[in-house]
C-alpha cells in the first residue's frame, strides 16, 4: 500500500505544479562591424634603392676594324685559308656585351677575301662533340686549337678584352692549327 500512495502522491505533485509555457525563442543579435579608417600607406623611411648600372655602349665594330684589317694584311697568312673564329672571352673587372663584340667580328670579317670562316652551324657541332655547350667561350689556346682541328681549319682567331669594363682593350692573336705558332697579334682600345 505504501507503493499506491507514493505513486498517488507523486502524481498529485506532478500535476500540482504549475507549468511555464515556453518562452519565444529571441531573434538573434546582429551586430554589424563598424567600418575601419583605411590606414594611410607611408612610403618607408629607409636607404633608397640603388639604381641598376648602365651598361655601357661599345663601338665594337668601329674598333675591331682596324685589327682586322691588320691582320688581314700581316704576312704569312695563306689566302683562302679557313679561319676559326669563336666568341671573344671577357677578361675585364665586369660585364661587357660580349655577344656583340663577336657579332662584330664575325661582321668585319664577313667579306674579307683572305679566309673562309667556319659556319656557325658547324662551330656548334664541333663544340657538342668535345662535349661544350654552344656558348661556351673556348677560354684557352689549346681549347680553340682542338676545335680549329675537328673542323679543318688552318688559322684560329683568339681574341680577349681585358682591362677596366670602363675602358676595355682588345688583344686578338691570329694562330696556326698545325703548330699552334702565332702568326700575328694586335691589340687596340675599345671605343
Amino acid at each position: 500500500m505504501k507503493k499506491y500512495l507514493f505513486v498517488a502522491v507523486a502524481a498529485l505533485v506532478l500535476t500540482g505544479c504549475p507549468s511555464r509555457p515556453p518562452e519565444p525563442p529571441q531573434p538573434p543579435v546582429v551586430v554589424e562591424p563598424q567600418p575601419q579608417p583605411e590606414p594611410e600607406l607611408q612610403p618607408p623611411t629607409g636607404e633608397p634603392v640603388p639604381q641598376p648600372p648602365k651598361i655601357q655602349q661599345l663601338d665594337w665594330l668601329g674598333s675591331v676594324q682596324p685589327l682586322v684589317s691588320q691582320m688581314l694584311n700581316a704576312e704569312g697568312v695563306t689566302p683562302g685559308s679557313v679561319l676559326l673564329l669563336d666568341s671573344v672571352k671577357n677578361s675585364t673587372n665586369g660585364a661587357l656585351q660580349i655577344a656583340k663584340a663577336t657579332s662584330a667580328l664575325h661582321e668585319a670579317l664577313a667579306s674579307n677575301q683572305t679566309f673562309t670562316l667556319v659556319p656557325e652551324a658547324q662551330l656548334v657541332t664541333a663544340k657538342q662533340t668535345l662535349g661544350l655547350s654552344a656558348e661556351d667561350s673556348l677560354g684557352s689556346r689549346s681549347k680553340a686549337i682542338g676545335l680549329a682541328r675537328i673542323v679543318g681549319a688552318q688559322y684560329v682567331l683568339y681574341s680577349d678584352v681585358s682591362g677596366d669594363v670602363k675602358s676595355p682593350a682588345m688583344e686578338m692573336q691570329l694562330m696556326l692549327v698545325q703548330t699552334g705558332e702565332i702568326v700575328w697579334s694586335g691589340n687596340g682600345d675599345i671605343k
